[in-house]
């Protein structure tokens, strides 16, 4: 069972405890990360391996755009956080209860990210060789 505490960031604020940031403004609202965002909800944790769990899970429901049904505001749309705790809380319990099947599927989506970060760094080398074939070709 996953124990956390959910607050609004404040800046220049520091966390003793495990912590996650959950961005709460704008369309990528709900969007998790390890460092704060200006306009951020902070989820503290009592140990460091309910965080990658919890990453998995915020990383989840933000790539499926849960959190546009929630959104408020009409210039800005942000996320409030009584709605956020909610549906937060009970998203994640709702996950966390097939433990062996959300495990299968954080393995899973770390692979898919380590894939990327090749794909992505592979796709930045030939970038490069094109750029250094172009730069010979016309210096000649």
């Amino acid at each position: 069972m996953l124990n956390f505490i959910i607050k609004t960031h404040q800046k220049g604020t520091f966390y003793t405890q495990p912590h996650l940031f959950i961005l709460n403004k704008g369309l990528n609202s709900g969007k998790p990360q390890k460092e704060p965002f200006t306009n951020s909800f902070v989820v503290i944790f009592k140990n460091e391996e309910d965080i990658e769990n919890t990453y998995f899970i915020a990383y989840s429901l933000w790539k499926t755009k849960f959190w546009h049904q929630h959104l408020v505001g009409s210039v800005i749309p942000f996320l409030r956080l009584p709605d956020f705790k909610k549906e937060f809380f009970s998203k994640s319990k709702a996950l966390m209860e097939e433990h062996e099947e959300h495990l299968k599927n954080v393995h899973t989506l770390k692979l898919l990210e380590q894939s990327e970060k090749r794909f992505n760094q592979n796709l930045n080398l030939i970038n490069d060789m094109r750029r250094v074939i172009l730069y010979r070709y016309c210096n000649r």
